[in-house]
């Protein structure tokens, strides 16, 4: 069944298509293909098509970035003789164990009959045909200034030393001696962090100067204890650590942003833990049907006073028909007393809308005469004060409210800020407003 005809096919199937004709082989035949990399490669571990110089894989824990930085190391050193690669880290301790000797470092992933003489004392491994790699750590910058290489790999990028920013000086003293061979690269593997480095390279993306790779935590999961798998989906899959070390997500902190991310992790909860009293829909009616929003986000105020995030129900690129029937059925599935919403786009037209939609609660239209930011101020005070709590992770929201600015301005994903609008709609009427009368209510 091995012949080369077959491995060649089977090399250029999809992820799935490989994986479930593997798990058919004997055990026998897997271990004739064990270092067969392009075989037990995902997609997302594939080099870049094309011309490049500099890959960043930003993925979650677990994806498989090590295993991918050393293969692409190894398949370097066997096409070239002449290789001189740079192995970096956050120190030589992390270089050696986790790049070098580690379970899925260079000397585990190459076949016995071609492994490198690793002499640790020279921080540097030799392939048969002459390729070299050498060991360095990013701590230290200048021991990047003066050698050259032709292929260099950057492991876990986002832990390396920022002080007197040594990360960067690090990267740029490398990037100057990559001046060896045809084509000179990098690889850079990296859970993501908010680091200047980081950023740097991510936002090297949108220039052309940097091919970025995302992915999971599970999309590895074939290859992960099934119970190490449940158990951080518990423990973090409802968390903005999740977000960063399992989903592979890249978190920033923006200088003047009204929310961060700390103080939305602080406000977090599982669920609703208050009787609640009210219960408002706050809605931001889309401005056009060129792919806007609507956002829709549920909100109740507790019997203690504090408010509560419930659920955040938005659709994007809804006809008024489909986003109307998103409101009603937020409405009644969290028992509304009523709903919010904006009505600068046409106040006939969203209540026309809404009633078309067969929503027979009270329905309070709003005209924005300030800019979303500035309504938001006092809301986020609210947060600050630790009057709102969020009944879980809203990704999409909470990335939406980090990207107002004090002052005005929103520098987050996306054209506006649809999600956070509703839920300052939504948060205003509860604790904002004149009091309404409360009761006691089951959601």
């Amino acid at each position: 069944m091995l012949g080369d005809g077959f491995l060649d096919w089977l090399r250029e199937q999809d992820d799935r298509t490989k994986t479930g004709l593997i798990a058919q082989l004997e055990e026998r035949e897997r271990a004739l293909i064990r270092h067969d990399w392009p075989l037990w490669r995902r997609e997302a571990q594939s080099p870049p098509r094309g011309a490049w110089n500099c890959w960043v894989i930003c993925a979650g824990r677990g994806f498989g970035k090590t295993r991918t930085g050393a293969e692409w190391v190894r398949e370097c050193a066997i096409l070239d003789p002449d290789a001189r690669i740079a192995l970096v880290a956050a120190s030589l301790g992390e270089a050696r164990s986790v790049m070098v000797e580690g379970e899925s470092g260079v000397l585990a992933i190459c076949p016995p009959n071609y492994r490198p003489f690793y002499e640790p004392s020279l921080k540097r491994l030799t392939w048969p045909n002459g390729a070299m790699a050498f060991l360095y750590s990013a701590a230290e910058p200048d021991s990047l200034r003066g050698p050259q290489h032709s292929h260099a790999w950057c492991d876990e990028i986002g832990k390396w030393p920022g002080v007197s920013g040594r990360a960067e000086a690090a990267w740029d003293n490398l990037a100057m001696g990559l001046r060896l061979g045809l084509y000179p690269r990098v690889v850079a593997t990296t859970t993501p962090r908010a680091t200047a480095l980081v950023r740097r390279l991510v936002g090297e993306e949108t220039r052309g100067l940097a091919h970025i790779s995302r992915g999971t935590t599970y999309e590895n999961a074939a290859n992960l204890p099934p119970r190490f798998v449940a158990a951080i989906r518990e423990r973090y899959g409802h968390t903005a650590l999740g977000r960063q070390e399992l989903d592979g997500v890249l978190l920033e902190e923006i200088e003047g942003a009204l929310w961060t991310r700390s103080l939305l992790e602080s406000c977090r909860h599982e669920g609703p833990s208050d009787t609640l009293c009210r219960v408002v829909v706050g809605v931001d009616p889309p401005a056009s049907d060129r792919g806007d929003e609507c956002g829709i986000v549920v909100c109740a105020l507790g019997a203690s006073g504090i408010a509560q995030v419930l659920a955040d129900c938005s659709v994007a690129k809804a006809s008024p028909e489909r986003w109307a029937r998103a409101v009603a059925e937020a409405a009644r599935g969290w028992n509304a007393d009523r709903l919010v919403a904006e009505a600068n786009q046409g106040g006939q037209m969203v209540a026309s809308v809404l009633r078309a939609a067969d929503i027979a609660l009270p329905l309070k239209l709003v005209h924005a005469s300030r800019g979303k930011a500035a309504r938001a101020e006092p809301v986020a005070a609210l947060y600050e004060a630790g009057r709102v709590r969020h009944a879980g992770l809203f990704a999409q929201l909470e990335d939406q409210l980090c990207g107002l600015m004090a002052g005005g301005g929103y520098e987050g994903p996306g054209r506006s800020p649809d999600r956070a609008d509703a839920l300052v709609w939504a948060l205003s009427e509860l604790m904002l407003g004149p009091p309404a009368n409360p009761r006691v209510r089951q959601v």
